[in-house]
C-alpha cells in the first residue's frame, strides 16, 4: 500500500474489529481481520492492543482454550465512544480527500 497508516487510524481499525464480537474476540483472530484491510504484523498489533486497553477503550480477559489461554479483548463504553468518533472523523476525512482525489464537487 502506498500510504502509511498512522496510530489513529490503527486504532480506529482495530475498535471496529473488536466491536463486531460483543462477547470480544483473542489476538490472532483480530489481526486476521485487520489484514482483511491493512498489512499488518503480530508484532504491531500487540502493541496496538495494550495502549487500547491502557486507555481503557479495551477490557482484556483469558479464556482456557485447548489445555491453554487466549487472550481475550472486548469494547468498553469508552471504546465504543471513541469508535464512534473515529467513524464520524473518518467519514469527513475520507469524503475530503476523495472529492479532492476524484475531482468531485465539494458540498
Amino acid at each position: 500500500m502506498a500510504f502509511g497508516v498512522g496510530a489513529a487510524l490503527l486504532d480506529a481499525i482495530v475498535l471496529a474489529v473488536v466491536s463486531k464480537e460483543t462477547e470480544g474476540t483473542y489476538g490472532y483472530k483480530i489481526t486476521q481481520d485487520v489484514r482483511k484491510a491493512i498489512d499488518i504484523s503480530e508484532s504491531t498489533l500487540y502493541p496496538v492492543l495494550r495502549r487500547l486497553q491502557k486507555d481503557q477503550n479495551l477490557v482484556v480477559y483469558d479464556v482456557e482454550c485447548g489445555g491453554r489461554n487466549r487472550r481475550y479483548y472486548k469494547l468498553t463504553k469508552a471504546g465504543a465512544v471513541k469508535l464512534q468518533e473515529y467513524k464520524v472523523e473518518w467519514n469527513d476525512y475520507s469524503t475530503k480527500i476523495s472529492n479532492l482525489l476524484l475531482g468531485e464537487e465539494q458540498a
